[in-house]
């Protein structure tokens, strides 16, 4: 993903660890202009500020979440994996964090749980420069491929040329930093890069001045769960139904970001220094808005789950060897305080 500096301004997770450690119940609250008690709540992102997180941004400036209680904090995140991490050690109260992440985290010991995962189609592609002319997965034979080993990209890669008729021997997999994987194939140095349709292509497509194309796995044969909304027990146990509001006014923010993706995206301006240019976050932001569901979800409210794609996300990273000891479903998502379909 994207190499950025901190945020200024930005609270780093050790210190919002002391942070939660010294506030008492009395200090997590705050009034609203006209006077209703909130909850004062962070939730921290599976990365700095991009165009996937405009529905929070929207939902603050709509009023959505204090409409539900709720005085939101967006805090900056350092990689899905650290968002795991934090929001099961209770130094943050929610997460947005990928899937893979969540299971292999749960595979570890972390206490942590979804409570529903919002980008249902998963945006992993392959990414490539339109000049290139891949159009299939067949077309992707000889060439190499910018990936980050041990990621659920490059876990999931070989999967995707399986279910293609191909091997890992067709394909270089070129070990690449997340944050050098777009410099890496402007510069040539690899034909493509593992990455996600709603982040890396629109930015280098910006960056290069030119088209780019995506091999996207869900449209060639492998699809699992992406990025959705988390918490740990402190918050799950310690805040009474804090965690069903949360939700609740998630999947409205969702909502109303994707009726008026314009203003959704504006809504981010400001929120950092390092925000990509507002075309970038509206390619994002358009992206995102194709990732919402699977056919079991369709028409249903963002953030409605099914066990039955639950199942296959954890088989297909349990074929990935990202999860080494498989758990029931529960395990992993918690149903009851998610969005009822």
């Amino acid at each position: 993903m994207h190499a950025r500096r901190l945020l200024t301004g930005l609270v780093p997770l050790a210190l919002v660890a002391a942070t939660a450690t010294a506030c008492g119940d009395d200090d997590r609250t705050s009034t609203s202009a006209s006077g209703e008690k909130l909850d004062k709540v962070t939730l921290t992102l599976n990365w700095y500020p991009y165009g996937e997180h405009a529905p929070f941004y929207y939902g603050k400036r709509q009023k959505i979440f204090e409409e539900h209680g709720i005085d939101l904090e967006i805090r900056a995140g350092q990689g899905s994996q650290k968002t795991v991490q934090a929001t099961g050690a209770g130094q943050t109260d929610f997460g947005w964090a990928d899937t893979p992440a969540v299971l292999a985290g749960v595979d570890q010991g972390v206490k942590v749980k979804s409570l529903g995962v919002f980008l249902q189609t998963t945006p992993a592609s392959v990414q490539s420069f339109a000049t290139e002319g891949v159009a299939s997965p067949d077309d992707l034979k000889g060439m190499t491929v910018a990936g980050t080993a041990g990621d659920a990209l490059t876990k999931t890669f070989p999967i995707f040329l399986e279910k293609n008729g191909m091997e890992l021997s067709d394909v270089e997999v070129q070990n690449t930093d997340p944050a050098g994987k777009i410099a890496a194939v402007i510069s040539g140095r690899t034909d493509a890069l593992l990455g996600y349709a709603s982040d890396q292509g629109p930015t280098m497509r910006s960056k290069a001045r030119k088209d780019v194309s995506y091999l996207r796995f869900s449209e060639h044969g492998l699809n699992f769960y992406s990025n959705g909304l988390i918490a740990g027990p402190k918050t799950l146990r310690g805040r009474g139904d804090l965690a069903e509001r949360m939700t609740e006014a998630v999947s409205e923010a969702w909502a109303a970001a994707r009726k008026k993706p314009g203003p959704a995206v504006a809504a981010m301006k400001g929120a950092s220094e390092q925000l990509p240019p507002e075309d970038v976050l509206s390619e994002q932001f358009r992206t995102t808005l194709t990732l919402l569901h699977t056919d079991a979800t369709r028409g249903k409210a963002p953030g409605v789950n099914t066990e039955a794609d639950w199942k296959r996300t954890i088989e297909v990273f349990t074929e990935a060897g990202l999860v080494e000891h498989p758990k029931p479903v529960t395990e992993y998502w918690d149903a009851a305080k998610g969005i009822k379909g």
